[in-house]
C-alpha cells in the first residue's frame, strides 16, 4: 500500500457536505459501534455539536462488543428499523455489499474520499468500483518491545531479523520467573492471524494472491516453522496468550506487568496500555516486523474500517445519515483543522486515515509509541478483502491456535490452513 502523504495533502480539501436539507420532520438516525463507553460519549459529544445546526436529526448511538458487531449488523441490517450507520472491518464489506445490507455512497461523498483518502484505503472501501461509505482509522502491526526488560536481557537493539528475533525471545524467556520472550495471541481471529499475516509478508510471502489463497508457499512454511520454533523452547507460552477483541485478558496483562518482553500487536491498543502500565508505560517502544530469510523489508499487515449506511433504512434517513457522516468526517467538524472523527480515533491511540486529519495530528503522531507505526505505513500490505474473507480468518486462527498448543505440527498446519482457505474462498466466490 503506498502512502503518498505529502503530494497528496493538498487534495485534502473538506470534504463536502451534502446539499443541506431542510426536513419536513424530525428525523432520528441510529449509530452502531463496538467502542468503549468513553469513546462512544466523544461521539454522542460530536453529535450534539451536529445538533446545533441540524436542531431535526436526532443522532442516538449503541455500542455492541466486537465480536457481536457483525451479527447484530446482519440481523438487524435487513429492515428499515435497524442500525442507520454502521462501523465496519474492511473484511466484511464484500458479503455486506453482496447481500444489500449496505448502500453505495453518494457521488458528492464519494468524489471527495477519493481525493481525501489514499488510494488503497478507498479501494478497501469499495466493491466492483462503487465506494460504500467513509473510511476512518488505518490499523498496521509493529512489534512491541519492553525495554527495561530488553536492558536486563543485555540486548542493545530491537531484533532487524528472524534469527535475531529468535535470539532475542530466548534471552527474555526466564521460566522460573514465569516471564516469555514472545507474546502470541489465542482465542481472538485477528488478534491470531495478523500477527501471522505481518511475519510472512516480512518474509516475502502473501495470504492471498489473485482470489486465492497461497499458504502453501515456501515462505508461509518458515512462517508456520518460526511459530513452532518459539513454542517447543518455551519463548512463548499459550497459557499467556489469551485476549478478547478489546486485548483483555493475560495477553494484556502478562506484557503490561513485564511478564512478555516482546509482542506484535496494532497501533489501537496504545490507550489500553497507558491506562495498563502508568508511569511504567514509557518502558515500552515498537520497532518495525523482523524480516524472515526469504524477505527483503519489514512489511506490516494494515486493515481499515469504515462507516456504512444500512441500504433498507428509509429514503430520509438515508440522506441523514450520509449528511451526518460527511459534517463528522469534515476538517471543520474538529479541533485546529482535524475531522470530529479524527480527533475521536486519537484518543484511542488509532491512527485516522485521511490525509488532511494525518497532517492535523502530526504533533500527536510523532510521539515515541505512534512513530513506530507511522513508519511502518508506507510498507505496509492490505490483509486481503475477498469473499468469505472473515470465515477464511477464523480458520486460519483455528489452525495457528493448534500449533500453539502442540495439537499439530507446523508441517500439518500449513497444509491445513491451505486447504481450509481453498475449500472456503472457492465457496464464496460461487
Amino acid at each position: 500500500m503506498s502512502f503518498a502523504w505529502t503530494s497528496k495533502l493538498a487534495l485534502a480539501a473538506g470534504l463536502a457536505i451534502l446539499p443541506a436539507t431542510a426536513w419536513a420532520q424530525s428525523v432520528n438516525i441510529s449509530y452502531l459501534t463496538h467502542w468503549s463507553p468513553e469513546t462512544v460519549a466523544l461521539l454522542e459529544a460530536a453529535a450534539k455539536d451536529y445538533a446545533k445546526t441540524n436542531p431535526d436529526v436526532s443522532v442516538t448511538v449503541r455500542a455492541v462488543p466486537f465480536g457481536d458487531l457483525l451479527t447484530t449488523l446482519r440481523s438487524q441490517g435487513g429492515g428499515s428499523d435497524g442500525p442507520t450507520i454502521g462501523g465496519i472491518y474492511d473484511l466484511w464489506l464484500p458479503e455486506l455489499a453482496r447481500d444489500k445490507l449496505v448502500a453505495p455512497a453518494p457521488d458528492a461523498v464519494a468524489s471527495e474520499v477519493k481525493v481525501s483518502w489514499p488510494a488503497g484505503i478507498t479501494s478497501a472501501a469499495s466493491v466492483g468500483g462503487k465506494l460504500y461509505g467513509i473510511p476512518n482509522e488505518i490499523d498496521v502491526y509493529a512489534l512491541n518491545y519492553n525495554k527495561a526488560l530488553f536492558k536486563q536481557a543485555g540486548i542493545a537493539a530491537p531484533p532487524k531479523t528472524w534469527d535475531e528475533f529468535k535470539d532475542a525471545a530466548k534471552k527474555l524467556t526466564n521460566k522460573e520467573a514465569g516471564q516469555q520472550g514472545f507474546g502470541m495471541i489465542n482465542s481472538w481471529a485477528a488478534g491470531v492471524v495478523h500477527p501471522f499475516a505481518s511475519l510472512l509478508v516480512s518474509n516475502g510471502g502473501e495470504l492471498v494472491k489473485d482470489g486465492k489463497p497461497v499458504l502453501d508457499s515456501q515462505q508461509a512454511a518458515q512462517t508456520f516453522q518460526l511459530y513452532e520454533d518459539l513454542i517447543k523452547s518455551g519463548a512463548s507460552v499459550p497459557a499467556m496468550a489469551t485476549a478478547d477483541a478489546n486485548t483483555t485478558g493475560p495477553f494484556l496483562d502478562n506484557f503490561v506487568s513485564g511478564k512478555t518482553g516482546m509482542i506484535i500487536m496494532a497501533n489501537w491498543w496504545e490507550s489500553a496500555l497507558k491506562t495498563g502500565m502508568g508511569d511504567k508505560f514509557a518502558d515500552i517502544a515498537t520497532a518495525p516486523i523482523p524480516v524472515g530469510p526469504s524477505g527483503g523489508k519489514p512489511h506490516s499487515i494494515s486493515y481499515s474500517w469504515m462507516t456504512v449506511v444500512n441500504a433498507n433504512a428509509g429514503a430520509a434517513e438515508q440522506k441523514a445519515a450520509w449528511e451526518f457522516l460527511a459534517w463528522l468526517n469534515n476538517p471543520k467538524s474538529g479541533k485546529n483543522g482535524a475531522s470530529a472523527m479524527s480527533d475521536i480515533l486519537m484518543s484511542m491511540g488509532i491512527l485516522p486515515s485521511r490525509l488532511s486529519d494525518i497532517e492535523a495530528h502530526k504533533d500527536k503522531l510523532g510521539s515515541e509509541f505512534l512513530s513506530g507505526y507511522v513508519s511502518v505505513l508506507a510498507d505496509a500490505k492490505p490483509f486481503p478483502v475477498v469473499p468469505g474473507g472473515q470465515e477464511f480468518s477464523e480458520s486460519l486462527q483455528q489452525t495457528l491456535e493448534a500449533l500453539q498448543y502442540g495439537q499439530v505440527s507446523a508441517k500439518d498446519a500449513q497444509a491445513t490452513a491451505q486447504a481450509d482457505a481453498t475449500s472456503i474462498l472457492e465457496r464464496a466466490a460461487k
